[in-house]
């Protein structure tokens, strides 16, 4: 059974004539001293990755997403924007170093922070690592291998990630999703885009083999080999329901065949769109069974966005509908790193984007189509999965809602209608597609969802991932930003700077090394374990204030095989 939502980081919206925009998460909160209390008795639940429990007032609704956040938001990054008479519940809050450095009057042996082992404990609670297997004592693959972890800010955490290898075809799916309104339209996308992806990239011949099998009832052949971690399940209560979605598509592709070779960017953009036309068809059709109708409901009115990438050997496409972001890793002939954007974000900072949802309404509604940086003054990612109330006509929308479960119906953030809603759809999960050729200079890839590029830009990112994988760190000069720093506190720096580099191989998964970064780097560009600390030890109902879920998977690419293919081409 899929987790039930909560209240949502991106999506949280209330009826009502007018609204304004609140975040979801801010660096800015004075509500905690630079110093938490943990009774003894606790321990047990901290070193069992509870933390999360300890001191939570949080408000849990299940299924429902409004009206349900702390009183500590101003208006600066959530993805959704509530109804006005609201506001006097947000505040703004100060800056997360004024929250770290703040001085409390507790006694020192009041004081707690996590030790190293306990933060290292939640940090590698969900990674995941995979080596690409070995044939005759080489690795004739592009992929080496990759590292994945998460870590949770909302709870349960609305990201997913996936990687398969395709069994019917050449090549490696890997793919991270991050979701809003809840997580049941992740959990479904993470599920489903694959083999979607893969039926598409299958031979007329391989097609047929398929369905042949399933009308003789013999056994199907293997799609796709999965690589999971444990956390990473399946609904099994869909299975049947989503099975027959996919064979539909897989007959009217037999049925529409042109002989033609497979084009890879095509199956890509052929997959996104079906898939996202099943949730909606399978949300309007409903189920006899009570479960799978709400189920197919939560999917089709929450969202999700997708970063996924196709290898196969020297050829990288990737994927990418929303704000999750591709990143190569590259290492110049001096040995220092550099990084490529395989990706661009679909929201209201990139112009081409904004300039696409214009050109596909009237001019009329030019004025109100973005607003506030949201499309339709209310979602900040203008391409995703799901988000039925920006696809639907208002007519289906409370057609589907009234005849559907109580639940549903009784739920205001379903009910509610955007403002300047005339020219549905205004949402699209149609992903932008990009071609990369593999050059033995390119180390990595790392796939992320916004959780990570919200704190981290792309060039520490590269470094850090590139000096992990090959041990070799190039010094720079300490940056200290304009702060004013004392002989004794310069030292200091240089003396953390030399353990950092010591202890660099705790951490035996690269997305982990880098969500350390990401959540603990201080303000000299550094980890610190008392900053790690505090911001792992935050109660759900604040993580969620400061951060967003972060997903990472990063791929590490065989350059000898890469440069291989590369002479073979000559």
């Amino acid at each position: 059974m899929l987790a039930a939502s909560c209240c949502d980081r991106r999506m949280c919206v209330c009826p009502g004539p007018r609204r304004i925009a609140i975040p979801v998460r801010s660096s800015r909160l004075p509500l905690l001293s630079d110093a938490m209390p943990a009774p003894a008795h606790l321990f047990p639940l901290i070193r069992n990755c509870e933390i999360s429990r300890i001191g939570s007032t949080a408000c849990y609704c299940h299924h429902r997403h409004l009206c349900c956040l702390p009183s500590h938001f101003a208006h600066s990054h959530f993805r959704y924007a509530p109804q006005k008479k609201f506001a006097a519940l947000y505040r703004p809050k100060e800056n997360f170093n004024h929250f770290i450095h703040t001085r409390d009057h507790a006694s020192a042996s009041q004081r707690f922070y996590l030790t190293p082992p306990q933060v290292n404990s939640i940090l590698k609670a969900n990674e995941y690592s995979f080596k690409v297997p070995e044939f005759d004592g080489k690795n004739v693959s592009s992929v080496l291998g990759f590292d994945s972890n998460q870590l949770p800010a909302n709870a349960p955490i609305e990201d997913r990630r996936s990687a398969a290898t395709c069994l019917q075809t050449r090549g490696m799916l890997l793919g991270v999703f991050d979701g809003h309104a809840g997580c049941a339209c992740a959990q479904a996308v993470s599920e489903r885009l694959f083999y979607y992806i893969a039926v598409s990239l299958l031979p007329h011949e391989t097609l047929l083999e398929i369905e042949n099998a399933v009308e003789s009832g013999r056994a199907l052949l293997p799609i796709l080999q999965w690589h999971k971690h444990p956390n990473d399940y399946f609904s099994k209560e869909a299975s049947k329901l989503y099975f027959n979605s996919l064979r539909t598509y897989w007959q009217e592709l037999i049925d529409l065949n042109s002989g033609e070779t497979t084009d890879v960017r095509e199956a890509l953009i052929n997959a996104f769109k079906r898939l996202d036309n099943d949730i909606s068809l399978e949300a309007q059709v409903g189920d006899p069974n009570s479960f799978l109708n709400y189920l197919v409901l939560r999917v089709a009115f929450s969202g999700a966005t997708a970063c996924v990438a196709h290898v196969d050997g020297v050829d990288l496409h990737i994927a990418n509908t929303g704000d999750s972001r591709a990143m190569l890793g590259v290492q110049e002939e001096d040995g220092s790193w550099s990084a490529v954007n395989l990706s661009y974000d679909h929201n209201a900072q990139n112009e081409h984007e904004v300039e696409r949802v214009k050109t596909e309404h009237p001019k009329s509604e030019e004025k109100t189509l973005v607003k506030q940086d949201r499309l339709l003054g209310l979602l900040m990612p203008f391409r995703a999965f799901g988000d039925v109330k920006f696809k639907w006509s208002i007519e289906l929308q409370k057609r589907v809602i009234e005849s559907g479960p109580d639940q549903l119906n009784d739920n205001e953030y379903t009910k509610f209608i955007p403002p300047n809603y005339h020219t549905p759809p205004y949402l699209t999960a149609e992903p932008e597609v990009i071609y990369h050729k593999l050059r033995p200079q390119d180390k990595f890839l790392v796939l992320a969802t916004d959780g990570l590029w919200e704190t981290m830009h792309r060039q520490d990112v590269a470094r850090i991932v590139g000096e992990y994988l090959t041990g070799v760190h190039h010094q720079q000069p300490i940056a200290v930003g304009g702060y004013k720093v004392t002989l004794g506190q310069m030292h200091g720096l240089l003396t953390e700077r030399r353990a950092r580099i010591s202890s660099v191989f705790e951490d035996q998964n690269a997305a982990t090394h880098l969500i350390r970064h990401a959540v603990g780097n201080n303000e000299f560009g550094t980890v610190d374990h008392e900053r790690l600390s505090k911001m792992l030890s935050l109660p759900e109902e604040l993580a969620r204030m400061y951060r967003d879920d972060i997903t990472i998977i990063v791929v590490q690419f065989n350059s000898h095989v890469i440069g291989a293919c590369q002479n073979e081409e000559l």
